[in-house]
């Protein structure tokens, strides 16, 4: 099987089909088993083909590490808790009427395509071809869009990042410790858990932490007992700044080597296991910055497209051959209002600053050369690039990496509690025993709202 991007392989993984007909009572046929539902989540419900088509796509993403997922039954315990976290978070998103459009799919499809180096037909009759229904696939990506826009609107007026936080994360020890690379595993607590449920968390934690040392690998112990929803990806958090790390492991994190893995911690949603795959030192950043000059020739109601083409190459031809003053033209015809009064000076800039037509022009001019006009969604353009130098943007970054790394610590804790709370208070019934959790077998009804 090909290997595809991880946007592709979530959305195999947690592919959702056309929800069967449901006809209680009637009998199979010889071709067609019964479908039954699995879990009741509020008004809605998970099909036993669903669980099964999304579990067999992680089967077919571990195709080539089989030894990575745990048992049958508790892979499925896990898929049919992801479902059940999307489901209720597209339940959510409903009530607030996001809604994803045909476009929008439409540009994530060709964004997977061009993440693999396919089209979008190519990768239709891939997702066809390992068995997967391309209209699923394409509701599975319209289903992460809802969910992504869901994430934006429940952090978005919740977390601010002021200056003084910038300032007071840059001077801490934390930030000049640099980035480590982390996997976890998440052993939740239930929201308002009792002594009795937090010792059970503790237990289940433990028993992950056994396994560890008895050598199984972390991807496939996180695979097997987290609760996180990277779960099914090995619990790999990706690189992360010290600083952007919960306060309550730092100093467990600064201690370790890497390859070493934490004991159970307890943190706030529960505990967690951490593993250090790597760490890296801040480095110094220097980038080549441009200065350049540009004039916009837009087409108009009194002006055609065909007239601007015309018009930008009879100024280049002023400006080249007839010697013309650039800047005296750029104020007289420019239609940049952000560059016209200046003569068309950009100022000193980022190669990709102005747009990627604009960066590959740079590319190809020397200092003080013109371009022959070329075209953009703006209209048709001219640049002469005066010059170039190299600038270290060190403490920029740093203050744009540093109000990232704040804002995407509160967001993850704002929307972490959002879930939790979503999910205390939603109806929730798995009706088949073998697929509950400890938790449901004690209360099959986790609540009703």
């Amino acid at each position: 099987m090909k290997q595809f991007s991880a946007l592709f392989l979530l959305a195999l993984a947690t592919a959702l089909p056309v929800h069967a007909q449901l006809l209680p009572g009637a009998a199979a046929s010889a071709n067609q088993p019964i479908d039954r539902i699995v879990a009741v989540v509020n008004d809605d419900v998970i099909l036993q083909s669903e669980l099964n088509e999304a579990t067999r796509s992680v089967q077919q993403q571990y195709a080539s590490q089989p030894g990575q997922l745990p048992p049958p039954d508790v892979l499925q315990k896990q898929v049919l808790d992801r479902l059940i976290l999307n489901r209720l978070q597209l339940q959510k998103a409903d009530d607030q009427g996001i809604h994803v459009s045909d476009a929008d799919v439409d540009q994530a499809v060709n964004g997977v395509a061009q993440q693999n180096k396919m089209t979008p037909d190519q990768l239709r009759a891939a997702v066809e071809h390992d068995g997967g229904s391309f209209a699923a696939f394409r509701q599975q990506l319209a289903d992460q869009i809802t969910i992504q826009r869901l994430h934006q609107s429940v952090i978005q007026d919740s977390v601010s990042v002021t200056d003084s936080e910038v300032t007071n994360l840059l001077e801490s020890p934390t930030y000049k410790a640099g980035e480590v690379h982390l996997a976890h595993i998440q052993i939740s607590t239930p929201s308002g858990a009792d002594a009795a449920a937090i010792q059970a968390t503790q237990a289940k934690a433990e028993q992950a932490v056994a396994a560890l040392k008895g050598g199984m690998d972390f991807n496939a112990a996180a695979i097997r007992f987290s609760d996180a929803s990277d779960a099914l990806e090995g619990g790999d958090l990706g690189w992360r700044r010290m600083d952007a790390i919960p306060p309550a492991f730092v100093d467990t994190i600064a201690a370790m080597k890497p390859g070493d893995v934490s004991p159970a911690l307890r943190g706030p949603t529960g505990f967690n296991i951490i593993k250090l795959i790597g760490q890296r030192e801040p480095s110094r950043q220097v980038v080549t910055e441009y200065h350049a000059r540009q004039i916009l020739i837009k087409p108009s109601e009194l002006i055609s497209p065909e007239q601007a083409q015309q018009k930008a190459q009879d100024i280049y031809n002023r400006i080249v051959n007839k010697h013309q003053d650039f800047a005296a033209i750029a104020k007289k015809d420019s239609a940049d209002p952000t560059t016209a009064n200046a003569g068309g000076d950009m100022g000193w800039f980022k190669q990709q600053d102005w747009g990627s037509s604009v960066a590959q022009q740079l590319d190809t001019l020397k200092d003080n050369q013109v371009s022959q006009p070329f075209q953009t969604e703006a209209g048709w353009h001219i640049i002469e690039r005066l010059g170039t130098r190299q600038s270290d943007v060190t403490d920029e970054t740093a203050r744009n990496e540093a109000r990232q790394a704040i804002g995407n610590r509160k967001s993850e804790q704002v929307y972490d509690d959002y879930l939790r709370q979503m999910r205390s208070t939603a109806y929730i019934n798995i009706l088949v025993p073998e697929l509950r959790s400890a938790d449901d077998q004690a209360a099959p009804t986790s609540t009703t709202p």
